[in-house]
C-alpha cells in the first residue's frame, strides 16, 4: 500500500499539458534508437522503464494479472529540461514516431519561470506576431508615364548611400578649397544587422562573412554586415573582406582591444563604426553574453576570463548626455580612422530619438542615424524588455524622418531602420515600406538566421534559446559538438540567395511606382495601410 504523504508534490509540479510544448511519442513506430534523446537540446526527453499491467484469463475461471516491463520514452516536466518546441526529434527520427505539439491549453510553465528568484530571460523575439509594416500596402502604379519598366529587364538603381551628404554647393567649395569631404558608402539598403562573434556560433559568423564576401565580389551587390558588440575574430580585421563589415562599438567596449591593436596591419578600412547606445528589444539595458556562451576563443578576444557573464553597462560610462556623445565620442572615432570612415550611432526607439537625431545633424562628424524598434530580436533579455519596453519603429521613424523635412535636411543626414524587419517573413516588402516612409536602409538579423541558417526560433515562443548556448542548429551556441552541424558553405550559399532575392523583389516594387533611378526614399504617397488612426499617424493614404 503507498501512503499519500509519501507522494512528492510540490508547488511548482507539472504536468506534460501545463508545458507549452507537448511531446507525442508512438510507441509502435519506436525503434529505441535512442537518437532523439541524444539531439534534444534541453534533455526534456529520457528513455525509461515502463511497467504495464495486463489483464488474463486465469485456468479455471476468474481474473488474473500479467505485468510487462519495457523501455519507453518519457517526458520531463520540470522547468529546466521543459521542451521548445524545436523538433529536433522529429528530425533524426528514422521511423516518425516522435514530435512535439503545441499546447493548445494554457500553458502555466509562464507562472513559474522565476525559479530561485530570477526573473525569466529568454533570446529570440517577443511572443507576439501582429506587426503594422505587414499592413503596409504600395497604392501608387505608373499606369502611363513609364510603361516600358520591366523588373525583369530594365537596370534599376537599388543601392543607398551610408555617410553624410554635403550640399552640391558646399561640396563642390569644399573639393576647391582641398577641405574635408565627409565619408560616403555606397551599400545595398538591406543590411545584416548587429549579431556578434560570440553570439553567434564561428560557423555560422564565417558563413555569413563568405555570403557578403560572394555577394560584393561576384554579383556586386554591395552587401555588408554589422559585427554587434564582441568585435571580430584578428584575421578579418587584417585581411581585405574588412570593407564589408560595419565594426560595432559598445558600452562594454567588448573586443576593441583587438581592433585597436589591428589598425596599423590594417589592409583597408572597414566599411562604417557603428556606436550602440541602446537596442530596440530591449532599451535601457546593456547588452549580455551568459556565461553559457563565453568559449576560450571569445574570452580571449574580449580580453576576460573564460565562463563568466558578460553584461554591458546600460549607458557608456564616460559619457554623460548625448550632446557629450556627439563631440567627443563620434569625433574621436572619425579621427581615429583619419576621418576616412563614416561613424554613426544606434539607439532603441524611444520618444527622445528626435532630440538625438536634432543633436546630430548640428554634428558635422555624425554620418547616420540607426534607430531600431521594439520588434527587434535580441540574445538575452528580460521577457518584461522584451514584451513591454520600446517604440514601434514604422511611426518613430517617420516623426523623425518629417523632422528632417522640416529642416530641410532629408538629403543630408541618412537614417536607417531596424526592428522586426522579415519578422512573418515579408521582408523585402517590410523594408521597402520603411524605405518609403524615410529610411535610407533597414538592418535585418533573425530573418537572415532563420533564412540563411536554418533558425527553429518563431514569435510562438518555439525554441528561443539563444542565450544559453544549446542551439540546436549550432547558430548561437559555442560548443563544439554543436556548431559543427552548420556548415558554413551551406550558410553562405544561402545568404547569396537571400540577397539575390530580396533584390528581385525590390524591382518588382520599384518597377509600378515608376522609379528606376534611384531608391523611393521618403516617397510616402506610394504606400498605404487599411487603419485609419496608423495612416493619420504616419501621415501616408488611408485605403480600404
Amino acid at each position: 500500500m503507498v501512503s499519500i504523504r509519501s507522494i512528492s508534490v510540490s508547488p511548482g509540479s507539472l504536468i506534460p499539458a501545463d508545458l507549452p510544448w507537448i511531446v507525442q511519442h508512438r510507441e509502435d513506430r519506436c525503434t529505441l534508437c535512442g537518437r532523439c534523446t541524444a539531439v534534444c537540446p534541453t534533455q526534456a526527453i529520457h528513455l525509461a522503464y515502463r511497467r504495464q499491467r495486463m489483464p488474463k484469463l486465469a485456468i479455471g475461471g476468474g481474473l488474473g494479472n500479467e505485468y510487462r516491463t519495457f523501455m519507453g520514452i518519457r517526458q520531463r516536466t520540470d522547468v529546466e529540461h521543459k521542451c521548445i518546441g524545436c523538433g529536433m526529434c522529429a528530425m533524426v527520427c528514422p521511423n516518425e514516431a516522435i514530435a512535439p505539439e503545441p499546447n493548445p491549453n494554457d500553458n502555466r510553465l509562464r507562472f513559474l519561470s522565476n525559479q530561485k528568484g530570477d526573473a525569466w530571460k529568454r533570446g529570440g523575439r517577443r511572443n507576439v506576431r501582429e506587426t503594422n509594416l505587414d499592413r503596409l500596402v504600395f497604392t501608387r502604379i505608373s499606369m502611363l508615364t513609364d510603361p516600358a519598366l520591366d523588373a525583369g529587364r530594365h537596370e534599376f538603381e537599388l543601392n543607398t548611400i551610408l555617410g553624410r551628404i554635403v550640399p552640391p554647393e558646399e561640396f563642390l567649395r569644399r573639393k576647391a578649397n582641398n577641405e574635408w569631404i565627409p565619408p560616403v558608402r555606397e551599400i545595398f539598403p538591406f543590411i545584416i544587422g548587429s549579431m556578434s562573434f560570440g553570439a553567434l556560433s564561428p560557423n555560422m559568423w564565417l558563413g555569413l562573412l563568405q555570403g557578403v564576401a560572394y555577394c560584393n565580389e561576384v554579383l556586386g551587390i554591395p552587401v555588408v554586415m554589422a559585427t554587434g558588440e564582441g568585435g571580430c575574430p584578428p584575421w578579418v580585421l587584417k585581411s581585405p573582406f574588412l570593407k564589408y563589415i560595419i565594426l560595432q562599438i559598445a558600452s562594454g567596449y567588448f573586443g576593441w582591444d583587438e581592433i585597436i591593436r589591428a589598425i596599423p596591419e590594417r589592409q583597408c578600412d572597414p566599411c562604417a563604426i557603428e556606436i550602440k547606445y541602446g537596442q530596440g528589444a530591449k532599451p535601457g539595458d546593456g547588452g549580455l553574453l551568459m556565461w553559457y556562451k563565453v568559449s576560450k576563443l571569445i574570452a580571449r578576444l574580449r580580453g576576460v576570463p573564460e565562463g563568466v557573464d558578460l553584461p554591458s553597462p546600460p549607458v557608456h560610462q564616460t559619457l554623460y548626455s548625448i550632446e557629450e556623445s556627439v563631440m567627443k565620442m563620434i569625433q574621436t572615432l572619425s579621427m581615429a580612422w583619419d576621418f576616412k570612415v563614416p561613424v554613426y550611432p544606434k539607439i532603441s526607439g524611444s520618444i527622445s530619438a528626435k532630440a538625438v537625431l536634432n543633436n546630430l545633424v548640428r554634428n558635422p562628424y555624425a554620418s547616420a542615424l540607426l534607430i531600431d524598434g521594439i520588434d527587434g530580436g535580441t540574445g538575452a533579455a528580460y521577457n518584461v524588455s522584451m514584451d513591454a519596453m520600446g517604440h514601434p519603429i514604422a511611426s518613430n521613424l517617420r516623426e523623425c524622418y518629417l523632422d528632417l523635412v522640416a529642416q530641410g535636411k532629408q538629403n543630408e543626414v541618412p537614417l536607417f531602420a531596424a526592428g522586426g524587419v522579415g519578422k512573418n517573413g515579408n521582408v523585402t516588402q517590410n523594408g521597402m515600406a520603411l524605405i518609403m516612409l524615410g529610411a535610407s536602409g533597414v538592418h535585418i538579423g533573425k530573418y537572415v538566421m532563420q533564412a540563411a541558417a536554418g533558425c527553429l526560433g518563431s514569435e510562438k515562443n518555439r525554441c528561443n534559446v539563444c542565450n544559453l548556448g544549446i542551439c540546436p542548429k549550432g547558430i548561437t551556441s559555442q560548443n563544439p559538438k554543436l556548431y559543427r552541424r552548420l556548415d558554413p558553405d551551406d550558410v553562405a550559399q544561402r545568404v547569396v540567395d537571400v540577397f539575390m532575392a530580396i533584390r528581385t523583389e525590390m524591382k518588382k516594387i520599384m518597377a509600378p511606382l515608376g522609379r528606376s533611378q534611384s531608391l523611393p526614399i521618403g516617397m510616402s504617397d506610394a504606400v498605404g495601410i487599411a487603419d485609419a488612426d496608423a495612416a493619420e499617424r504616419l501621415q501616408i493614404r488611408y485605403v480600404c
